[in-house]
């Protein structure tokens, strides 16, 4: 009778600890995107503007990894919500926002205020979207779609420009900077609906083939022309409301088969 007690007490012990183990998965994606978003606002401030926009592109990457791995053990819970707000609001609040000023600013320039504004902006729309998202609990809502662009959407265009045309700015032409950094941290606090990939990378997707192939080819485009890869992807997506009238209709015309195959 004893030694059964022991083992069953063993065994509550291991399955305690797989249990603490799974729950514990996801915060350590949620703290590699923090750590990505903070190493690019340092290396932001030595002048490494490419190494920081591909630190924000792994911060997204985690972000979207760690909801996924959360729903894949059964560990999603509160204080992951919490935990992932805080990350983002350091990856995708905080990090573009210093890493386009670090860009646009010299600190001795008269436009800098300019600047300052642009920036501050973008951190506070960030932290409403967020805020916005972790408060707004509907279970009638279609959870296809955000309401306003999500912020790692919104960090990606700052990310995508900065990296693609960093080291060809000169002069006055810093000023796109602003645009970057206004237009895209307005749409996170708007009503713009933006489609949810939550769906693609869930662990309950029997048919992952469409996920596999965008995969590919995304990788093949990263790995020979990233700069284009990436503007494409997150142009994409920022146009996407305006574009999907237009994609629509003509996916009607994409073979049944295929769908099928990808779906």
């Amino acid at each position: 009778m004893r030694r059964t007690t022991t083992v069953e007490f063993v065994r509550g012990s291991v399955r305690g600890g797989r249990r603490r183990a799974r729950s514990w998965l996801p915060s350590l994606f949620t703290l590699a995107n923090m750590m990505c978003g903070f190493g690019a606002i340092l290396v932001a401030f030595r002048g490494s503007y490419g190494l920081a926009s591909i630190l924000v592109g792994l911060s997204v990457i985690f972000d979207i990894a760690d909801g996924a791995v959360a729903r894949l053990v059964g560990a999603v819970s509160p204080f992951g919500l919490q935990f992932d707000s805080l990350a983002d609001l350091v990856s995708f609040g905080l990090a573009p926002a210093l890493v386009a000023f670090a860009l646009f600013s010299d600190g001795r320039d008269s436009l800098d205020p300019l600047g300052w504004i642009a920036c501050f902006l973008w951190v506070a729309c960030a932290a409403i979207r967020l805020a916005r998202f972790n408060t707004t609990i509907d279970p009638t809502a279609d959870k296809r779609y955000f309401t306003g662009l999500p912020s790692p959407g919104a960090a990606a265009v700052v990310l995508a420009s900065v990296y693609a045309f960093a080291d060809q700015m000169e002069g006055r032409d810093r000023l796109w900077v602003l645009l970057i950094i206004v237009v895209p941290g307005l749409l996170m606090v708007s009503t713009v609906r933006y489609r949810s990939f939550r769906s693609l990378v869930s662990p309950k997707s029997g048919k992952p083939y469409g996920l596999v192939t965008a995969a590919v080819l995304v990788t093949v485009g990263m790995a020979t022309v990233p700069r284009l890869t990436g503007l494409l992807l997150a142009y994409g997506y920022l146009l996407s409301p305006l574009m999907m009238p237009v994609v629509t209709p003509l996916a009607r015309l994409v073979p049944a088969r295929v769908k099928e195959v990808l779906s």
